[in-house]
Protein backbone atom coordinates (compact mmCIF):
# COMPACT_ATOMS: atom_id res chain seq x y z
CA UNK A 1 0.00 0.00 0.00
CA UNK A 2 1.43 3.48 -1.11
CA UNK A 3 1.52 6.36 1.92
CA UNK A 4 3.03 9.02 -0.51
CA UNK A 5 5.79 8.96 1.78
CA UNK A 6 7.98 10.38 -1.31
CA UNK A 7 5.41 13.05 -2.64
CA UNK A 8 7.49 15.69 -4.45
CA UNK A 9 10.91 14.01 -3.59
CA UNK A 10 13.10 13.72 -6.74
CA UNK A 11 16.74 11.99 -6.84
CA UNK A 12 19.06 9.79 -8.73
CA UNK A 13 18.61 6.25 -8.71
CA UNK A 14 21.87 4.36 -9.84
CA UNK A 15 22.22 -0.23 -11.03
CA UNK A 16 18.73 -0.90 -11.98
CA UNK A 17 19.73 -3.66 -14.13
CA UNK A 18 16.98 -6.26 -14.61
CA UNK A 19 13.50 -6.92 -11.85
CA UNK A 20 16.07 -8.61 -9.56
CA UNK A 21 18.14 -6.06 -8.38
CA UNK A 22 17.34 -4.35 -5.37
CA UNK A 23 17.66 -0.71 -7.14
CA UNK A 24 14.74 -1.82 -9.60
CA UNK A 25 12.86 -2.91 -6.33
CA UNK A 26 13.34 0.60 -4.73
CA UNK A 27 12.67 2.52 -8.16
CA UNK A 28 9.30 0.67 -8.15
CA UNK A 29 9.04 1.64 -4.64
CA UNK A 30 9.81 5.31 -4.63
CA UNK A 31 7.80 5.61 -8.21
CA UNK A 32 4.73 4.29 -5.67
CA UNK A 33 5.35 6.76 -3.22
CA UNK A 34 5.06 9.62 -5.18
CA UNK A 35 8.58 10.36 -5.86
CA UNK A 36 10.49 10.68 -9.01
CA UNK A 37 13.78 9.94 -10.60
CA UNK A 38 16.38 9.70 -13.26
CA UNK A 39 17.68 6.67 -13.81
CA UNK A 40 21.22 5.56 -14.24
CA UNK A 41 23.80 2.96 -15.23
CA UNK A 42 27.01 2.08 -17.15
CA UNK A 43 26.37 1.68 -20.94
CA UNK A 44 27.37 -1.50 -21.69
CA UNK A 45 25.18 -2.84 -18.12
CA UNK A 46 22.14 -1.21 -19.61
CA UNK A 47 22.46 -2.96 -22.68
CA UNK A 48 22.79 -6.12 -20.46
CA UNK A 49 19.31 -5.23 -18.74
CA UNK A 50 16.06 -3.81 -18.87
CA UNK A 51 15.95 -0.66 -17.98
CA UNK A 52 13.76 0.51 -20.63
CA UNK A 53 11.13 -1.17 -19.34
CA UNK A 54 11.70 -0.24 -15.86
CA UNK A 55 11.50 3.79 -17.10
CA UNK A 56 8.25 3.15 -19.13
CA UNK A 57 6.70 1.82 -16.14
CA UNK A 58 7.68 4.62 -13.99
CA UNK A 59 7.82 7.16 -16.29
CA UNK A 60 11.17 8.03 -15.88
CA UNK A 61 14.28 8.90 -17.98
CA UNK A 62 17.58 7.02 -18.46
CA UNK A 63 20.92 8.93 -18.63
CA UNK A 64 23.62 6.92 -19.57
CA UNK A 65 26.99 7.31 -17.09
CA UNK A 66 30.04 5.61 -16.28
CA UNK A 67 29.80 6.36 -12.38
CA UNK A 68 33.68 5.99 -12.35
CA UNK A 69 34.39 9.21 -14.51
CA UNK A 70 33.80 12.25 -13.42
CA UNK A 71 32.90 14.30 -16.14
CA UNK A 72 29.94 11.34 -16.76
CA UNK A 73 28.76 11.83 -13.44
CA UNK A 74 29.00 15.74 -13.41
CA UNK A 75 26.75 15.60 -16.64
CA UNK A 76 24.49 13.06 -15.09
CA UNK A 77 23.39 15.91 -12.05
CA UNK A 78 23.44 18.82 -14.04
CA UNK A 79 20.73 17.27 -16.74
CA UNK A 80 18.98 15.38 -13.91
CA UNK A 81 18.14 18.42 -11.97
CA UNK A 82 17.23 20.36 -15.19
CA UNK A 83 14.70 16.88 -16.05
CA UNK A 84 13.46 16.88 -12.38
CA UNK A 85 13.06 20.47 -12.01
CA UNK A 86 15.67 21.21 -8.86
CA UNK A 87 17.70 19.87 -6.85
CA UNK A 88 17.67 16.33 -5.79
CA UNK A 89 16.09 14.72 -2.62
CA UNK A 90 17.75 11.38 -2.39
CA UNK A 91 20.11 9.58 -4.30
CA UNK A 92 20.70 5.86 -4.41
CA UNK A 93 24.48 3.96 -5.03
CA UNK A 94 23.55 0.24 -5.86
CA UNK A 95 26.21 -0.90 -8.01
CA UNK A 96 29.34 -3.33 -7.49
CA UNK A 97 31.14 -5.34 -9.42
CA UNK A 98 34.61 -7.88 -9.10
CA UNK A 99 36.56 -9.31 -12.23
CA UNK A 100 38.55 -11.40 -9.78
CA UNK A 101 35.11 -12.85 -8.74
CA UNK A 102 33.77 -12.95 -12.53
CA UNK A 103 37.17 -14.59 -13.72
CA UNK A 104 37.44 -17.02 -10.61
CA UNK A 105 40.52 -15.57 -9.40
CA UNK A 106 41.45 -16.47 -5.51
CA UNK A 107 41.48 -13.75 -2.88
CA UNK A 108 44.91 -15.17 -2.49
CA UNK A 109 45.51 -15.22 -6.16
CA UNK A 110 44.40 -11.61 -7.47
CA UNK A 111 44.95 -10.05 -10.39
CA UNK A 112 45.54 -6.43 -9.71
CA UNK A 113 44.85 -4.81 -12.31
CA UNK A 114 41.22 -6.56 -11.85
CA UNK A 115 41.36 -5.29 -8.50
CA UNK A 116 41.38 -1.74 -8.86
CA UNK A 117 39.14 -2.02 -11.21
CA UNK A 118 36.34 -3.61 -8.97
CA UNK A 119 37.42 -0.69 -5.89
CA UNK A 120 36.71 1.98 -8.04
CA UNK A 121 33.40 0.40 -9.43
CA UNK A 122 32.33 -0.90 -6.26
CA UNK A 123 33.90 1.98 -3.83
CA UNK A 124 35.52 4.61 -5.10
CA UNK A 125 32.45 5.60 -7.21
CA UNK A 126 30.01 6.16 -3.93
CA UNK A 127 33.27 8.91 -3.27
CA UNK A 128 32.78 10.42 -6.84
CA UNK A 129 29.23 10.56 -6.63
CA UNK A 130 28.74 12.30 -3.19
CA UNK A 131 32.03 14.48 -4.58
CA UNK A 132 30.04 15.56 -7.50
CA UNK A 133 26.68 16.42 -5.72
CA UNK A 134 28.41 18.22 -2.80
CA UNK A 135 30.34 20.85 -5.76
CA UNK A 136 27.55 21.46 -7.45
CA UNK A 137 25.58 22.08 -4.57
CA UNK A 138 22.59 19.27 -6.02
CA UNK A 139 21.47 17.99 -2.57
CA UNK A 140 18.13 20.07 -0.89
CA UNK A 141 18.49 20.28 2.62
CA UNK A 142 17.49 17.06 4.68
CA UNK A 143 18.02 14.99 1.47
CA UNK A 144 19.14 11.19 1.74
CA UNK A 145 22.26 9.21 0.25
CA UNK A 146 22.20 5.21 0.16
CA UNK A 147 24.69 3.00 -0.78
CA UNK A 148 24.26 -0.40 -0.48
CA UNK A 149 26.70 -2.93 1.11
CA UNK A 150 26.67 -6.15 2.40
CA UNK A 151 28.43 -8.02 6.26
CA UNK A 152 31.01 -9.12 4.71
CA UNK A 153 32.68 -5.67 5.49
CA UNK A 154 32.91 -6.83 8.92
CA UNK A 155 32.97 -10.86 8.82
CA UNK A 156 34.90 -13.21 6.85
CA UNK A 157 33.07 -14.88 3.60
CA UNK A 158 35.94 -16.40 1.95
CA UNK A 159 34.13 -16.90 -1.42
CA UNK A 160 32.93 -12.94 -1.46
CA UNK A 161 36.51 -12.72 -2.32
CA UNK A 162 38.11 -8.69 -2.50
CA UNK A 163 34.06 -6.94 -2.69
CA UNK A 164 34.67 -7.84 1.14
CA UNK A 165 37.66 -4.92 1.28
CA UNK A 166 35.37 -2.81 -1.58
CA UNK A 167 32.34 -3.23 0.95
CA UNK A 168 34.26 -2.19 4.48
CA UNK A 169 35.90 1.10 2.18
CA UNK A 170 32.34 2.05 0.97
CA UNK A 171 31.07 2.12 4.27
CA UNK A 172 33.77 4.35 5.50
CA UNK A 173 32.98 6.54 2.75
CA UNK A 174 29.63 7.26 3.72
CA UNK A 175 30.66 8.32 7.36
CA UNK A 176 33.58 10.32 6.48
CA UNK A 177 32.46 12.11 3.37
CA UNK A 178 28.28 11.95 5.57
CA UNK A 179 30.20 14.01 8.20
CA UNK A 180 30.46 16.74 5.55
CA UNK A 181 27.41 16.20 3.96
CA UNK A 182 25.81 16.87 7.27
CA UNK A 183 27.77 19.52 8.74
CA UNK A 184 27.70 21.65 5.77
CA UNK A 185 24.48 20.92 3.79
CA UNK A 186 21.87 19.28 6.03
CA UNK A 187 22.00 16.20 4.00
CA UNK A 188 22.11 12.26 5.52
CA UNK A 189 23.93 9.85 4.41
CA UNK A 190 23.78 5.91 5.18
CA UNK A 191 24.39 1.92 4.14
CA UNK A 192 22.38 -0.43 3.84
CA UNK A 193 23.93 -4.00 4.76
CA UNK A 194 21.74 -6.11 2.88
CA UNK A 195 20.83 -10.18 3.21
CA UNK A 196 22.25 -12.42 0.66
CA UNK A 197 19.55 -11.49 -2.36
CA UNK A 198 19.51 -13.63 -5.36
CA UNK A 199 20.26 -10.39 -7.64
CA UNK A 200 22.15 -11.07 -11.25
CA UNK A 201 25.19 -10.02 -9.34
CA UNK A 202 25.24 -11.50 -6.27
CA UNK A 203 24.55 -15.05 -8.43
CA UNK A 204 28.04 -15.21 -9.78
CA UNK A 205 29.07 -15.46 -6.07
CA UNK A 206 30.76 -19.27 -6.05
CA UNK A 207 28.37 -21.31 -3.42
CA UNK A 208 25.90 -18.54 -3.44
CA UNK A 209 22.64 -20.61 -3.28
CA UNK A 210 23.68 -22.52 0.06
CA UNK A 211 24.97 -19.36 1.50
CA UNK A 212 21.40 -18.30 1.28
CA UNK A 213 20.28 -21.10 2.63
CA UNK A 214 22.54 -21.10 5.59
CA UNK A 215 21.74 -17.31 6.16
CA UNK A 216 18.19 -18.01 5.73
CA UNK A 217 18.61 -20.81 9.04
CA UNK A 218 20.99 -18.28 11.01
CA UNK A 219 18.21 -15.25 10.43
CA UNK A 220 15.25 -15.62 13.62
CA UNK A 221 12.94 -13.04 10.65
CA UNK A 222 14.61 -15.37 7.61
CA UNK A 223 16.50 -13.67 4.91
CA UNK A 224 15.35 -9.91 3.78
CA UNK A 225 14.34 -10.13 0.27
CA UNK A 226 15.50 -7.17 -2.61
CA UNK A 227 11.47 -5.50 -2.04
CA UNK A 228 12.28 -5.63 1.77
CA UNK A 229 15.25 -3.79 0.78
CA UNK A 230 13.29 -0.95 -0.82
CA UNK A 231 11.04 -0.80 1.56
CA UNK A 232 13.92 0.13 3.74
CA UNK A 233 15.37 3.01 1.46
CA UNK A 234 11.96 4.48 1.06
CA UNK A 235 12.42 5.32 4.83
CA UNK A 236 15.55 6.40 4.30
CA UNK A 237 14.49 8.50 1.72
CA UNK A 238 11.51 10.05 3.35
CA UNK A 239 11.21 12.48 6.14
CA UNK A 240 10.54 9.94 8.67
CA UNK A 241 14.51 9.64 9.13
CA UNK A 242 15.79 13.19 8.87
CA UNK A 243 17.84 12.75 12.16
CA UNK A 244 19.52 9.13 11.28
CA UNK A 245 23.40 9.56 9.52
CA UNK A 246 26.53 7.97 8.82
CA UNK A 247 25.30 4.74 10.22
CA UNK A 248 25.67 1.27 8.52
CA UNK A 249 22.03 -0.07 9.10
CA UNK A 250 21.52 -3.72 9.06
CA UNK A 251 18.36 -5.36 7.04
CA UNK A 252 19.02 -8.79 7.38
CA UNK A 253 16.70 -10.23 9.49
CA UNK A 254 18.94 -10.80 12.44
CA UNK A 255 21.72 -12.13 11.37
CA UNK A 256 24.38 -9.60 12.17
CA UNK A 257 23.67 -10.52 15.82
CA UNK A 258 23.24 -14.20 15.81
CA UNK A 259 26.17 -16.45 16.64
CA UNK A 260 24.31 -19.72 16.09
CA UNK A 261 20.85 -20.93 15.36
CA UNK A 262 19.12 -24.00 16.59
CA UNK A 263 18.52 -24.92 12.94
CA UNK A 264 22.09 -24.60 11.79
CA UNK A 265 22.96 -26.95 14.47
CA UNK A 266 20.30 -29.28 14.11
CA UNK A 267 21.96 -29.38 10.52
CA UNK A 268 25.26 -30.53 11.90
CA UNK A 269 23.64 -32.89 13.94
CA UNK A 270 22.03 -34.69 11.23
CA UNK A 271 25.19 -34.82 9.34
CA UNK A 272 26.60 -37.00 11.99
Amino acid sequence: MAYNLLKGKKGIIFGALDENSIAWKTAERVHEEGGSFVLTNAPIAMRMGQIKDLAEKTGSEIIPADATNLEDLEKLVQQSMEILGGKLDFVLHSIGMSVNVRKGRAYTDQNYDWTQKGHDVSALSFHKVMQVLYKQDAMNEWGSIVALTYMAAQRVFPDYNDMADNKAYLESIARSFGYFFGKDKKVRVNTISQSPTPTTAGQGVKGFDGFIAYADKMSPLGNATALDCANYTVTLFSDLTKKVTLQNLYNDGGFSNMGVSNEVMESFMEDK
